[in-house]
């Protein structure tokens, strides 16, 4: 048993890779499926569609590295985190469609909370803020929409679960309903202080107790997969979600060290230690991982639209064929239009946290066509970037001006990168491998199995592929960054 099967269960695609004993790839499969927009503001997943997807990328990795299931010392699982479902017990059908987290439906539900006082409550015992974006108001929602579903769950017919317990519900067939602690973190309806499910959130948002996982540390038992799915039990022995996941990835184990992740939205994390760091400038507090039941606290702001402003030039616009021809476009740019695109499709996340904002693009002049586009949409990363390491500074110090460790798709492009840099003023690492998040499981289920050491081992494995510094003049920086602050503000106020 040298191999460690990572399940990286995306927001548009799943993912599997396989990893040897040293942690390195030995084989990954992929797979897409469809996004569901019922309404403006709503985001749907199939439930069918994450499991089968999940399913069938794990046994094609194993199929194309050659190995079987007897290989395998053990599973690691990471996810979209906030994503919520639903399901019954004795059925494990789900009552309803995944609630995607960019989804704003329960904007209402956020706003009549608010109004009646309950938003310290929530800050003070889960470290988030009250916002569509969390778990705990969709599944109100659920409970409020869906026919019968509140006497079910009041019954005790009902489970919930973000999309790694849905996943560790089916690989164990029903017998396993856990949670990591990260995950929970994300649901708003768990004190990261006290580590447990918070009674009087549960109460005021009538939810019952009953729904919920029990609660692990990443680095855990999480019950055994069914044989009949790969050949043989597996034990799943690691779970976090996707942000914490990269965060171990890039081996980020020392208070002050920052990452940031760039698929569809943008995630960045700065390591706190011990120390739960309430946030003055609208930041989230919460659990960056849990090793021997001992939190490990971050600072984190989270970008909703990242990859997926790229992904709109595509499917949207149809401006380009695939997203590697963005850089291209961007580096033809007559850079002095100024075209600035806020990309806030599904409202602005930290640290303005609007979510009935929508997107916006100025300073469009005759000339504009499809390259001043795609340089404003890759700009917008770097921008969003920037405003939350402005509010980890204020709220940190200047431990947050250090280097940035970055991550996932985009970071191929060396131009939003070099970007990144400029418009931060601060030193931008690219590791060798870019695929932290499902490294971050891997790792963790490695341990867990006893195939390789603790963090400070597992840290000096990681390896730069290369760092970009700041080339751009601190004038023209801060005159491209104000720029920025006005089209946020008018984006706003429209």
């Amino acid at each position: 048993m040298t191999h460690i099967l990572a399940i990286d269960q995306g927001t548009t695609s799943s993912r599997a890779i396989l990893f040897d004993a040293g942690l390195r790839v030995v084989s990954t499969a992929q797979e897409e499926f469809p996004q569901h927009y019922p309404h403006s503001g709503w985001v749907e997943h199939d439930p069918s569609d994450l499991w089968s997807t999940v399913a069938a990328t794990a046994r094609a990795v194993i199929e194309k590295a050659g190995i079987d299931a007897h290989d395998i010392a053990g599973i690691g699982i990471t996810n979209q985190r906030e994503t919520t479902l639903v399901w019954d017990r004795k059925t494990g059908q789900p009552i309803y469609n995944a609630i995607v987290w960019q989804d704003r439906r329960t904007a209402r539900i956020c706003d009549d909370l608010a109004a009646a006082g309950h938003a310290p409550l929530f800050t003070a015992r889960t470290g988030l803020l009250l916002d569509p974006y969390f778990s705990a108001t969709k599944v109100k929602w659920l409970l409020d929409t869906v026919e019968g579903a509140r006497a079910r769950a009041a019954r005790g017919d009902l489970a919930f679960g973000t999309v790694d317990t849905f996943l560790i519900w089916n690989l164990t067939g029903g017998r396993v309903h856990a949670t990591d602690a990260t995950n929970a973190a994300r649901t708003m309806l768990y004190d990261i202080g006290k580590g447990q499910w918070d009674a009087d959130i549960c109460d005021i948002l009538d939810i019952p107790m009953a729904m919920l996982p029990e609660v692990r540390d990443c680095a855990a038992d999480f019950g055994m997969t069914r044989a009949d799915l790969f050949g043989r039990e597996i034990p799943i022995l690691g779970v976090a979600g996707d942000q914490q996941a990269a965060t171990v990835g890039q081996a980020c184990f020392s208070p002050g060290m920052m990452k940031s992740t760039y698929g569809t939205g943008c995630f960045a994390l700065l390591n706190t230690g011990a120390d739960r760091v309430p946030s003055k400038n609208r930041l989230l507090t919460t659990i960056a991982y849990q090793l021997n039941g001992t939190p490990t606290y971050a600072l984190e702001g989270s970008i909703f639209i990242a990859g997926a402003v790229v992904q709109w030039l595509r499917d949207g616009l149809k401006i380009i064929r695939e997203a590697k021809e963005t850089q291209p476009l961007a580096e033809q740019a007559d850079a002095a239009q100024g075209v600035v695109l806020v990309p806030a499709f599904t409202g602005l996340g930290a640290p303005y946290w609007r979510p009935d904002c929508r997107g916006a693009i100025f300073g469009l002049t005759r000339n504009s066509g499809p390259a001043e586009l795609a340089r404003a949409a890759l700009e917008s990363v770097g921008y969003q970037t920037r405003d939350l390491l402005e509010a980890m500074r204020a709220d940190w110090g200047t431990a947050a001006d250090g280097v940035l460790r970055v991550d996932g798709g985009m970071t191929a492009s060396d131009w939003t990168m070099q970007h990144l840099s400029d418009i931060l003023g601060a030193p931008v690492d690219r590791p060798v491998v870019t695929e932290t998040t499902a490294l971050g499981v891997a790792f963790l289920a490695a341990m867990q199995a006893g195939l390789c050491g603790g963090p400070q081992d597992f840290a000096k494995s990681w390896a730069l592929d290369r760092r970009f510094s700041p080339v751009m003049d601190a004038p023209t920086r801060d005159a491209r960054y104000a720029r920025w602050g006005r089209a946020v503000a008018s984006t706003m106020a429209f």
